[in-house]
């Protein structure tokens, strides 16, 4: 994998992501998803200045669950 700047970043965050447990990342996951749902609701508002935010929350969010679900899968 080509190492961009903020990749950089993500594959940090990978990595502490896979070395927590299930329910660290569930409680994570439910934190992760209340930001986005607040972001959206401040884009609604047109009070979100960086829409990039929407996004990278998306992804996270979507980051976790599969590396959940990969937990789950193998337990």
């Amino acid at each position: 994998m080509a190492a961009r700047k903020k990749g950089d970043k993500e594959v940090r965050d990978v990595a502490e992501l896979r070395a927590l447990d299930a329910a660290q990342l569930r409680a994570r996951l439910a934190q992760e998803r209340e930001e986005l749902m607040r972001a959206r609701f401040s884009h609604a508002a047109a009070a979100l200045e960086k829409t990039s935010e929407l996004k990278a929350r998306r992804r996270q969010v979507a980051r976790i669950a599969t590396i959940l679900n990969e937990k789950e899968q193998r337990a």
